[in-house]
């Protein structure tokens, strides 16, 4: 499961290998700056005063039909935000595209919601022609270059963290380190193998906590209070301290694991578990006991697919998440002919949320902080647009208005 990047930047695999650090399997780097400008879209100037206090919401837009494949479409890229009610849409770090070939990514948020986190992406013409030929990532120095950045709402000024002490050419996955304001996390693509690494706010003393593993970990996360990790390993779960210390895997049986996320009381772990393209949400204790099956998902492959030409990564990863109490976990489940949100509490019977057309996609579902409203996308007639779901009268609100070649992916709660 990825995003456009892991599959390009933030998660280097995905279901087939794509929350909010799982989501990281995203698209690619990004097209020249003049032709995003000139998509068939306006954006307001400002937005009306009324939709001042409502939340962001943070996502990536890209073309989806343009002929030449996966990177065509992927480097048109582009990271914004957009308020809850589909007011005051606007690009985010838009000088960091500079160049043919690179792009820009939504990646997430600061806890406070001032500081917001964008992944900028460029991959060489050559590279992406020999990926194309072959069906399979080639990342190589030279062919590829992501990184890292925070952005100051206010100030609208970008840092390129991950360039500080640089580790690697392939920096994704960056989060604040939960309950330490001064730490972040990424993941750092070395000799062909992805490491979680910590560092300080300002980018130094950078720390890999599987150094010396020559397997490849994925998914990395941390708990609410920042003291214990969560991350895949030859698709298996582990769990371990914040240092790297103490890691234990989690033995489901199965060969496909992926995805872990903590729960808001960091009793629970998250995640998905069974074959590749045929696996359920699945929760264990912290200490690795009690392993248990939440839901099935009913036939769907876990994928959705953002492009609407032939990629040959084959999408981005659709896991399951944890509602903002802990109490329950939100996922996507085939019906019919269509994917649609359900919810599941950690003790009872699932409850399907959507009813949707045939043909519908539902995916990657993503919880407000308030506990009151579900943000997630929605493929209908074609298009790939956002949504806000009230939970208490299931009433829905569309935030992105986009015209047919374009897509909305990845969203982000403010808070």
């Amino acid at each position: 499961m990825i995003s456009a990047f892991a599959s390009p930047w933030p998660r280097l695999r995905s279901l087939v290998c794509s929350v909010s650090q799982i989501r990281m399997c995203h698209a690619l780097p990004g097209l020249a700056l003049g032709l995003v400008l000139a998509w068939p879209q306006a954006l307001p100037a400002e937005e009306p005063a009324s939709a001042a206090e409502l939340p962001w919401i943070g996502y990536s837009e890209l073309r989806t039909n343009l002929p030449g494949g996966r990177h065509a479409n992927t480097r048109t890229m582009r990271a914004t935000i957009v308020r809850a009610d589909g007011t005051g849409q606007r690009r985010l770090a838009e000088e960091l595209a500079d160049e043919p070939d690179a792009s820009t990514q939504f990646v997430g948020w600061s806890p406070d919601g001032q500081t917001a986190i964008v992944s900028r992406g460029w991959e060489s013409p050559e590279n992406a022609a020999r990926e194309e030929e072959h069906r399979t990532f080639r990342h190589i120095a030279g062919g590829w270059l992501v990184d890292s950045f925070l952005i100051d709402l206010a100030s609208r000024r970008a840092t390129n963290v991950t360039a500080v002490e640089r580790v690697s050419f392939y920096n994704g996955g960056l989060f604040f380190w939960p309950g330490d304001p001064t730490k972040l996390g990424f993941t750092a693509l070395i000799d062909g193998n992805s490491h979680p690494f910590r560092m300080d706010r300002d980018g130094r003393n950078k720390v890999d906590l599987t150094q010396g593993s020559r397997e490849f970990a994925y998914g990395f996360s941390s708990s609410r209070d920042g003291r214990r990790i969560a991350y895949h390993k030859s698709y298996q779960i582990y769990l371990a301290d914040a240092d790297g210390a103490n890691a234990v895997a989690i033995p489901t049986g199965h060969p496909f694991n992926f995805g872990p996320s903590w729960s808001p009381d960091g009793q629970w772990v998250l995640f998905v578990s069974g074959e590749h393209y045929n696996c359920h949400p699945y929760i264990v204790r912290a200490d690795g006991t009690g392993l248990k099956k939440l839901a099935d998902r009913a036939g769907y492959r876990g994928v959705v697919e953002f492009l609407d030409v032939f990629d040959y990564h084959g999408g981005s990863s659709d896991i399951p998440v944890w509602s903002a109490d802990g109490a329950s976990v939100f996922y996507t489940a085939k019906v019919g002919e269509s994917v649609e949100l359900f919810q599941v509490p950690l003790a009872g019977e699932a409850r399907q949320l959507t009813r949707s057309l045939p043909g519908t996609w539902h995916y990657h579902p993503t919880p407000a902080r308030d506990g009151r409203r579900l943000l997630f996308g929605s493929r209908r007639d074609g298009v790939r647009q956002l949504f806000v779901l009230d939970l208490a009268d299931q009433r829905q609100t569309q935030v992105t208005r986009l015209l047919p070649g374009q897509a909305a992916m990845w969203p982000h709660w403010q808070r």
